[in-house]
């Protein structure tokens, strides 16, 4: 996960890995639509979250993967926001993409969004209900839907237990924390001792240093103190 206060935390917790980088690039040549939050789209003011940006030299193949699958050319991005903190001219925006969003922000995001995106009011009230915004998605023919959620959102999707699988890199990196806390990977959920996800290793890949693992989620179950 990124560090929001250090620039370019990414690329530092990777440590350059390059099968780091075709694990991502992989994940999104398979996916439907990606998933991102509006945290998340701010601290990428250059993010087009396409398979071809994060692993250029496989860019051929990604393309090729799609097509046998009888996908577009390009996965969809779909941003999950309220309208706060939200970037009208990020450049993902001049190209379809979804916005999902709440009523009540729906009609100051289709005034401020280029035309070329889709505003999709989800639901009333003050958050984005992510159940029924996965709902969206589906209704819109996104079957496989890849998060590169941050924290919270990623903390929502486990609330709502709608997520499937877990992808999860080890960096052999330390990140240690001071005076200032750092988000963990899951935020804005208390998951233990009351409840916790259970989840099942389905396969361990390492690359140098590097240990790329991928995890099935199964219901949530009550934890023991």
């Amino acid at each position: 996960m990124a560090i929001p206060e250090l620039q370019g935390s990414n690329a530092l917790i990777a440590g350059g890995s390059l099968a780091d980088h075709f694990v991502m690039g992989l994940l999104r040549a398979f996916a439907d639509v990606v998933l991102v939050g509006s945290g998340t789209m701010l601290a990428s003011p250059h993010g087009t979250w396409l398979p071809e940006r994060v692993y250029p030299r496989a860019a051929g193949e990604f393309a090729e993967l799609r097509r046998r699958r009888g996908r577009p050319e390009s996965p969809t991005v779909a941003f999950v926001t309220t309208g706060g903190s939200f970037d009208p001219a990020h450049p993902a925006l001049e190209h379809h993409a979804i916005v999902l969003t709440t009523e009540r922000a729906a009609a100051g995001l289709r005034a401020r969004v280029p035309a070329a995106s889709e505003i999709v009011a989800v639901n009333d009230g003050d958050q984005v209900d992510v159940a029924q915004a996965l709902g969206c998605l589906r209704e819109r023919g996104h079957s496989l839907i890849l998060s590169e959620a941050g924290p919270t959102l990623f903390g929502s999707l486990l609330e709502a237990n709608v997520v499937d699988e877990l992808f999860l890199t080890i960096s052999p990196r330390f990140a240690g924390r001071a005076s200032q806390p750092r988000m963990s990977l899951v935020e804005g959920l208390e998951l233990m001792p009351g409840e916790t996800n259970a989840a099942r290793l389905v396969s361990a890949r390492r690359h140098e240093g590097h240990l790329f693992l991928r995890y099935g989620l199964g219901e949530k179950e009550a934890g023991r103190s």
